[in-house]
Order: structure tokens, then C-alpha cells, then sequence
């Protein structure tokens, strides 16, 4: 359990595996993202696909707050995707404690390196994050990019975490 401040109260948020009731929520709560064009939406068949992927925070009546997901993409990397906070509650620190959560999976899955792609560089540099050339990233990432409206001129910003490199680094969280 994770203690976040809601409403002027402190509150226990769990983080857990995403699980197959969630779906409905994990898109809902990345459609008005996907709205502003921030991220892309997840569909339906896309979070089924992916559900094992996912970690949600979950409020003590069970409400979903936020979501992440750790895929798999290449040998020892994984992509930080889909981070995703219900507006309603940014600023709980419930994204810290979703990206936490998320990079010690990653550790715990085995890899090496985890990257994103993201309009939010500041809160992943806050987590060892650097700033990286996109066309340093696997090809199978353009997989998914080509699904988004902005596609190829996406403004997103390639960022990579070396997970030996971040955790000998002062100030960065690790697990």
C-alpha cells in the first residue's frame, strides 16, 4: 500500500496487476488523453491484448485512478507506456507511485534498459530518464506509432533509463 493526498486527505492507493474486469476502466481513463491528442487511446482489443502488461492504482473503494503498462520490446528493453492518471487526482503522487512500481517490475522481469515516449519529459527525468535520439530506438516501436493521428511529426520526446547507470546516480529512486 501507497498513501496519497486527496482532496485534503491522506489516502491508501494499492498498485496491482491490471486484471480482465479492468479493461473498461483502463480505457476509459485514457480516452480524454487520447482526446487532447496526448497519448494514444487505448481500444478495447489493444488493453486485452496487453492486460499483463498493465499495473493500476486503485483508490480503497476500488476505483482505478491510473494505469501503466511495462511491454516487452527488444532483448533486454521495455517501453513505459500508457501512464495515465485520472485528472481528478493529479498531483496525488499517484504517477510517482505508478512509475515506481512500474520500473521495479521491469527490474524484476529483467531488463536492462526501459524507455518512453512522452510530452512529459520533466517527470521522467525525475525517475533517471534522459533524453535520447528517437532513431536509437528499436524499429518495432514505429509499430505502434503509426496508429497515431500525429504520426511521424509527434513532438514526442525519446527518453532511456539504464538501470545500472540511473541507480549509481544520486537523487534517482530505485527499487
Amino acid at each position: 500500500m501507497n498513501t496519497g493526498f486527496l482532496k485534503g486527505h491522506v489516502v491508501e492507493i494499492a498498485i496491482r496487476r491490471a486484471r480482465l474486469p479492468d479493461v473498461g476502466a483502463l480505457v476509459a481513463l485514457t480516452k480524454p488523453f487520447g482526446a487532447e491528442g496526448i497519448m494514444i487511446p487505448l481500444s478495447i482489443g489493444d488493453t486485452l491484448e496487453r492486460i499483463r502488461s498493465f499495473l493500476v492504482a486503485c483508490l480503497p473503494d476500488g476505483t482505478i485512478a491510473g494505469c501503466v503498462a511495462v511491454d516487452a520490446t527488444w532483448d533486454l528493453l521495455v517501453e513505459i507506456r500508457s501512464l495515465a492518471v485520472e485528472k481528478a487526482r493529479h498531483g496525488a503522487g499517484i504517477g510517482r507511485m505508478l512509475m515506481e512500481a512500474a520500473l521495479a517490475d521491469a527490474r524484476e522481469f529483467g531488463a536492462k534498459e526501459a524507455f518512453t515516449l512522452t510530452y512529459v519529459p520533466d517527470f521522467f527525468s525525475r525517475f533517471g530518464f534522459e533524453t535520447v535520439n528517437r532513431d536509437t530506438l528499436p524499429h518495432k516501436v514505429w509499430l505502434v506509432c503509426v496508429k497515431c493521428p500525429k504520426f511521424p511529426d509527434c513532438g514526442e520526446v525519446a527518453m532511456k533509463l539504464r538501470f545500472e547507470e540511473a541507480e549509481a546516480r544520486p537523487g534517482v529512486p530505485h527499487s
